[in-house]
């Protein structure tokens, strides 16, 4: 079973007034340097910052319609957890959700303050929802499936039915894939409106997850990803069965890529996208064969990025672009040595960011010490030019892997 456009435009007219119609707009500058045409849907502008207040939304609704209920659970991490309870909260339907004990405290601290009921149970999202059908059967809750569920994959649906009204010639859908709920109801949605239309998924390469489920292999990577919503192990029986039939190709996207297109949506859009949610874009840069010359609807599927890793993703990208550079300077430990040096990067227009001093762990003699010095500049050639100023100068310059 699968909803169908009929039912996903139901889902639109359930959502109408209640969710924002985000805006699908032409990246002009992204255009240019991914050499396609591309679209953004920004879906970290709704109030939760992410696409799932949609599938909640009408999930809670359509439960509404059917009778009364007790109350809803769910399972989530994040996105999820706050579009169920944003809604619910809306609705009058008491909420709760449980999530892993190691959930980060603001996505905890975000969900009571939505209104929901959070229980801190289990080590990952599967101990979690043992926990979860505990509570379905022991207070009668109704449990609501993050992606696997059609009413969920109707409303997600909703997402392709905005982008091809904004942007009727999209030749195009890049779509992140986790569960599956997003790009499931899309595919139906943009296939049925557009049979011509290429539904190109996009998975973490630590999370191969729906390819392998494709494939009947059992899921083999994981581990730490910046794409946390993306991060997926088991897909659902009801996508599976729309990916295969829908989505016309799936591609990964390395951790470095997924970094990268954050940076580029902050700082080219300036708009904040969390890792799962620029993954799509990521895919764009990554495998420009597939989207070379064509009109690409990409979707940023949301926002929600601890801001802390925010700002380690952007120095790690900034680095990694040579737009930053580490160097190792040997100097005598002396009063006004470290000024010397600090005047010669003055003098080649880079800035300092960081200094660090190593007496303790270094060879040199006890009367000299190592400084590591991170500067800001301009482009790998002004941080050749930074470094030749230095030597020149007598001082010992180490520049260390970028790794």
């Amino acid at each position: 079973m699968k909803p169908t456009l009929e039912d996903i435009r139901a889902a639109a007219e359930v959502i109408r007034g209640a969710v924002v119609r985000t805006p699908c707009e032409f990246g002009q500058t992204l255009s240019s340097m991914a050499g396609a045409d591309l679209w953004i849907k920004f879906e970290n502008q709704q109030f939760t910052a992410s696409f799932k207040e949609r599938g909640a939304l009408n999930k809670l609704t359509a439960l509404q319609r059917d009778g009364a209920i007790v109350g809803v659970v769910t399972v989530s991490a994040g996105n999820h957890a706050q579009g169920v309870a944003y809604h619910a909260q809306r609705l009058g339907i008491p909420a709760t959700i449980v999530m892993p004990r190691h959930t980060p405290i603001n996505k905890v601290q975000m969900t009571k303050t939505l209104g929901a009921r959070v229980v801190l149970e289990g080590d990952d999202l599967e101990a979690a929802k043992l926990v979860a059908d505990r509570l379905s059967d022991t207070e009668g809750l109704t449990p609501i499936h993050p992606y696997d569920d059609i009413d969920v994959i109707a409303g997600q649906g909703t997402v392709a039915l905005e982008m091809l009204d904004d942007a009727p010639d999209l030749g195009t859908l890049a779509i992140p894939i986790g569960g599956g709920g997003l790009i499931s109801g899309m595919a139906i949605a943009a296939k049925a409106l557009r049979p011509e239309i290429r539904i190109i998924g996009v998975e973490a390469e630590l999370y191969p997850s729906m390819m392998n489920a494709l494939a009947g292999k059992a899921t083999t990577r994981g581990g730490l990803t910046v794409a946390e919503g993306i991060a997926v192990k088991k897909m659902g029986r009801h996508t599976i069965d729309i990916v295969r039939k829908h989505v016309d190709d799936i591609v990964t996207v390395s951790e470095a890529a997924i970094e990268r297109a954050v940076v580029r949506y902050l700082e080219i859009e300036k708009s904040v996208a969390e890792g799962a949610g620029a993954a799509a874009l990521a895919a764009v840069f990554s495998h420009q064969a597939l989207f070379s010359g064509r009109k690409v609807g990409v979707v940023l599927s949301g926002g929600n990025i601890d801001s802390r890793l925010l700002a380690s993703i952007i120095l790690r990208v900034l680095y990694r672009d040579g737009r930053i550079l580490r160097m190792h300077i040997d100097l005598s430990d002396t009063p006004g040595a470290l000024a010397e040096v600090a005047s010669i990067i003055g003098d080649e227009d880079a800035n300092i960011i960081e200094v660090v001093h190593q007496r303790t762990f270094s060879q040199l003699s006890a009367k000299g010490t190592e400084i590591e010095v991170v500067v800001e500049i301009r482009d790998e050639e002004h941080g050749e030019d930074l470094v030749s100023a230095l030597r020149n100068a007598g001082y010992a310059v180490r520049l260390p892997d970028h790794g």
